[in-house]
């Protein structure tokens, strides 16, 4: 079976077109490789290759070298390809140095590069987001090199990223516990322009993290305004608030996978109208406002056939929602509870609570269900 026939990231990518990059996790490899040999030589391989888990043998140049009595750095800039990654263009680093046999190998944290304060990721609290696998490719590359030297590879890594503190402030780092900094990440080594994986991989360690903490209610919110409701209403702590964005399936199925007591699911009215109406991805490229969708269901709460022929036609959801607010019509509760049905029906069963809150643009609450 061929990429193009068996699907997944890889025919993605080839249907695509587009570039793919490098994780910070093979940065980092590249650039731990890089120091460990002229911490042994005293020189630099520059390009440094590497292999990745699954064969790939990239090179990488160098872009710091800096070589002491106390260790050796190297850098190495990140290009994540054509996904829009924030971390592109970042210099991740890797200082090596000795430590006494039997050590094995130590990973710090560096500037720029996070540690983990709440329960719930794959790593212990109180350690360097470094992520297991890069942490491995790091190992087997220091490995590699010490027994091409003959010696017995007991090394402290310390990865930093320039600027690394900055960048994470747009990334999930800070609630899910990874304070001051980044995390080091990826699985193969490859950054496959797909930044819808990247954010529905983030939901589901949010989950988790929530779930470690022992909460037993979390909300899934389309932005920092239904957030806001959300904290209002419930008084909910940062690593309850999923940052759900478009993907309210993937919130729903992981919930239904693993459970919480309750999932409160707050968004947009217009937003929310696409999940009532069916849909589980609310991106506008992938689903729109089904304004007669919202005419039949106004006309269950009373709307007459000439105020559904102006909504069936509104530009808008919000337009919509206004028209009916008008004719005192609760389009926004009608929705919210249509919304809640799918949200059950995803669910299949799994015991967990559900209720939905819609919001306008201003964060006022315009429906519950």
């Amino acid at each position: 079976m061929t990429a193009e026939t068996q699907g997944g990231r890889t025919a993605q990518l080839k249907h695509t077109g587009l570039r793919p990059g490098w994780t910070t996790g093979a940065c980092a490899t590249a650039a731990t490789t890089a120091a460990y040999t002229a911490l042994l030589t005293g020189d630099f391989p520059d390009p440094v290759s590497i292999t990745l888990p699954k064969g790939q043998t990239p090179a990488f140049a160098l872009a710091v070298e800096e070589l002491t009595a106390q260790g050796a750095s190297a850098g190495v800039v990140k290009d994540a390809g054509d996904d829009p990654d924030v971390t592109h263009g970042a210099l991740v680093r890797s200082t090596v140095r000795r430590l006494p046999p039997g050590s094995g190998v130590v990973f710090r944290a560096g500037p720029g590069v996070g540690t983990v304060t709440l329960p719930g990721l794959p790593l212990e609290v109180g350690e360097p987001a470094v992520n297991p696998v890069p942490r491995r490719l790091m190992r087997e590359h220091v490995e590699r090199v010490a027994a091409e030297h003959g010696v017995a590879g007991d090394v402290e890594i310390t990865v930093s990223v320039d600027h690394g503190e900055e960048i994470a402030r747009s990334t999930w780092n800070g609630r899910l516990g990874i304070l001051g900094g980044l995390s080091i990440l990826g699985t193969t080594g490859v950054v496959v322009p797909y930044s819808c994986s990247a954010w529905i991989d983030s939901i589901r360690r949010g989950v988790d993290v929530a779930r470690a903490a022992g909460l037993t209610h979390v909300a899934g919110c389309t932005g920092s305004t239904s957030e806001k409701t959300v904290v209002a209403e419930y008084g909910l702590p940062d690593i309850a608030l999923l940052d759900m964005g478009d993907f309210a399936g993937a919130v729903l199925k992981y919930v239904r996978r693993h459970p919480v007591d309750r999932l409160t699911i707050c968004g947009g009215f217009a937003k929310l109208s696409k999940l009532a109406a069916g849909h589980l991805d609310l991106h506008s490229a992938r689903s729109q406002v089904n304004k007669p969708f919202l005419a039949d269901l106004a006309r269950t709460g009373g709307a007459d056939e000439e105020l559904a022929s102006r909504i069936a036609t509104a530009n808008t959801g919000l337009e919509a929602l206004r028209l009916c607010e008008a004719a005192g019509v609760r389009l926004g509760d009608l929705v919210a509870a249509r919304a809640r049905e799918e949200a059950l029906s995803v669910l299949r069963g799994a015991p967990v609570a559900v209720d939905v809150i819609c919001v306008d643009r201003a964060g006022v609450v315009v429906g519950r269900g």
